[in-house]
């Protein structure tokens, strides 16, 4: 029999015997949980580097009444270094680490010719290393990038290596698969993998690649957060809200956050195009006025400005807003997280645009909550519901991804009764992010890196 012939046999169960079925199903499924877990321990360092800005954020002041200390000053100014230490290393030895990896990663989908590039061993570990320098730095950026990106690698590699044990699957449906798994690894959200790659990655609905999908998934999360994330990452918000009134304030919460989310789409994209050219001429120049604009809101905004922004949504949730809105400082307090949401804007833009590898989950989630937050505030009703709907409506009128919004702010905020006000808010925001930018993010920086340089 040739290897063809082989192969063909295992893709077609009916034509072997039921016990040769029957192993050929086990041994693919093995095949998969053994991808997954290989996934998870490829992002189980970045996650443990990211642990490491909670220790750095508990450092900073985060309130108008507390003072800085000299460590965090220290923190605050960072970026004044690192910046330009990071646009040398892309510019120069480390070019192949540049960039999220999610635009990359989709640009090598469209074109399976750019895969070998896009994957390559050398690239994927210098972007690792390049946001685990941005992160203890405490840029304002987000992780799923990278961990896209070593989850696609990863897939890739094992089905090169092991092509046998996955025969249902091509290189391109395994390399869509670990881009998600990776997603889940990152976050310790398995459904959030499969979700991501039908609703981002990839069309194909097949269930050759969903159950596939949610099984590495799984294993990947399992396997990425040895000893320490928690099941809801950011904590439980424990909400008895009426459908009545989730619904109503899902309404300015969503065309709110889609509004602010499709600016946030639209300036990162423009920005990232109009700096391209100035990082590969004057690198030092372009990445000290970044550093000192992420430096001087550091230090404009009691340091919330600063990390991927989990640590100060944890504060909403279980402290409130600094200057919490009462009957005598509402007026302070709504200008305290209007500032604060700006802040969460344009931060993320700055540690982005130039390059620097990372993501922009976490900032659009952080902002969502802020704005979600600071609206329910005003109204009377519960912050804890303000900051569920905003979480969602956040992500989505940033990336114009419902499914995956929902998703992730459940996992994050635990919480199933605010499921009537969640995809209301989603599914508005995505909708009003769209209004004000028609490309997804993704699929604008995809554009921009698959363009000529001039």
């Amino acid at each position: 029999m040739s290897p063809d012939t082989r192969h063909e046999s295992v893709l077609i169960p009916g034509t072997l015997p039921y016990q040769g079925r029957l192993k050929a199903v086990v041994r693919h499924f093995f095949g998969l949980v053994i991808v997954g877990v290989l996934i998870g321990l490829a992002c189980l360092p970045l996650n443990l580097v990211d642990r490491v800005q909670e220790q750095l954020y508990a450092l900073l002041p985060t309130s108008a009444t507390t003072g800085w200390g000299g460590q965090g000053l220290i923190i605050a100014l960072l970026p004044l270094v690192v910046m330009p230490v990071l646009l040398l290393l892309q510019r120069g030895p480390w070019q192949a680490g540049a960039g999220s990896g999610i635009p990359s990663t989709m640009n090598s989908l469209e074109d399976p010719s750019r895969l070998p590039k896009a994957m390559a061993a050398a690239g994927t570990v210098q972007r690792g290393v390049l946001w685990s320098i941005a992160t203890v730095a405490m840029f304002p950026l987000g992780r799923e990038g990278p961990v896209v990106q070593f989850g696609a690698a990863v897939a890739r590699a094992c089905h090169r290596r092991f092509g046998s044990w996955l025969p249902s699957l091509s290189e391109r449906q395994m390399v869509a698969i670990g881009g998600g798994a990776g997603l889940a690894g990152g976050f310790n959200t398995p459904l959030l993998g499969a979700v991501f790659m039908l609703e981002e990655l990839t069309a194909d609905y097949a269930i050759v690649t969903i159950w596939p999908a949610l099984v590495i998934s799984v294993a990947a999360a399992g396997f990425s957060n040895i000893g320490g994330e928690p099941m809801f990452g950011l904590g439980v918000l424990n909400i008895a809200a009426p459908e009545s009134e989730q619904l109503l304030m899902a309404i300015p919460i969503g065309i709110v956050c889609g509004l602010i989310g499709g600016v946030f789409n639209k300036g990162l994209v423009w920005l990232t195009k109009r700096l391209a050219p100035m990082v590969r001429a004057r690198p030092v120049k372009t990445g000290l006025c970044l550093g000192a604009g992420l430096s001087v809101l550091a230090l404009l905004s009691w340091g919330t400005s600063t990390s991927d922004g989990e640590a100060l949504v944890r504060q909403l949730i279980d402290q409130g807003m600094p200057n919490a809105f009462s009957s005598d400082q509402k007026l302070v307090s709504g200008v305290t997280s209007l500032w604060i949401t700006i802040v969460r804007v344009i931060g993320p833009m700055l540690a982005l645009s130039p390059g620097v590898p990372g993501g922009l989950i976490d900032p659009s989630l952080t902002f969502g909550a802020v704005l979600g937050y600071t609206i329910c505030a005003i109204v009377g009703v519960s912050t804890q519901m303000g900051i569920g709907l905003g979480l969602a409506a956040g992500l989505s009128g940033a990336t114009q991804l419902p499914l995956v919004s929902i998703i992730f702010s459940w996992r994050l905020a635990g919480d199933q009764q605010l499921f009537a006000g969640v995809v209301l808010a989603a599914v508005l925001a995505a909708y009003t992010g769209r209004l004000v930018c028609r490309d997804p993010v993704y699929h604008g920086l995809s554009k921009l890196q698959s363009a000529p340089r001039l």
